[in-house]
């Protein structure tokens, strides 16, 4: 019964190294299968490869005249061979429209002493034409970082270069002209006789400034008038040219007068 019991011992111990074995080999072929179904990831991955460079081809194929197309394919050629290169931007255009929104007003119109942040002008324009083709047209105008500030461009966008024309133009800016502008707008108003332009400012432009200071003088001094913006024109800007929500009210801040009567001063200094 002993070595009965010892042999059926045996034959239990060398069938546990037999199913051993044999879940070894079956782990390995599933390994192997594995294996084989990871390998058609390489192709799918060099299939996305050539998907990515295809776009400067066919920006190469472009005309001359498509500079943009020609512009992101060496774009692209730098950021392959690991080199980047900063693209040039074209300057922001000059917006036009008939109204702007509620928080432009009341950011950049506000007649603060330091005007920190504010970087772009918000030209508010009313024309009114006599004679028989007498008519009306208003709107606003904003420029940010453009090669024409919004004055200059008023008159190459919205007034015609008509000088027969009798125009009463007025504008309400949120800031005051720069040297450049000034001398471009002294220019127009010599050509053009009929033209009348009244600009009211919400601040000065760097008023300190001799030449600035002297800009202002010669605007003036064309026929120019330059006003400062009192409370009431506020309101009236924001009824005439601010987009409102359910007749949204405007109420002048706290130190609206104080700043206008601050900047009359400063303009009655700049223009003795």
């Amino acid at each position: 019964m002993a070595d009965r019991t010892n042999r059926l011992g045996v034959k239990r111990k060398e069938k546990k190294v037999e199913d051993k074995a044999k879940d070894e080999k079956d782990k390995e072929k599933e390994k192997g299968k594995e294996k084989a179904l990871k390998k058609p990831d390489k192709p799918v991955k060099k299939q996305e490869k050539t998907e990515k460079t295809e776009p400067p081809k066919a920006a190469e194929e472009k005309t001359n005249g498509e500079s943009e197309g020609a512009t992101a394919a060496e774009a692209n050629n730098n950021e392959d061979n690991g080199e980047f290169q900063p693209i040039e931007l074209p300057p922001f255009e000059i917006v036009t429209g008939e109204l702007m929104s509620p928080f432009y007003f009341k950011f950049q119109f506000r007649n603060v002493e330091y005007s920190s942040g504010r970087n772009k002008t918000l030209l508010c324009f009313r024309v009114d034409t006599a004679g028989d083709n007498a008519e009306t047209l208003q709107g606003y105008m904003e420029d940010e970082h453009a090669l024409a500030h919004a004055e200059e461009a008023f008159f190459q966008q919205v007034l015609p270069n008509n000088a027969s024309q009798e125009y009463n133009v007025t504008w309400y800016v949120s800031s005051s002209p720069c040297v450049a502008c000034a001398v471009k707008l002294v220019g127009i108003l010599q050509q053009r006789k009929k033209l009348r332009l009244c600009i009211f400012c919400s601040r000065l432009f760097e008023w300190e400034e001799p030449e600035i200071a002297g800009g202002l003088k010669a605007l003036v001094q064309a026929g120019c008038k330059l006003r400062m913006m009192k409370p009431v024109d506020f309101v009236h800007v924001w009824d005439t040219y601010v987009e409102k929500e359910d007749e949204e009210s405007f109420t002048p801040w706290e130190d609206c007068q104080e700043n206008y009567d601050y900047y009359f001063e400063k303009l009655a200094d700049v223009l003795k």
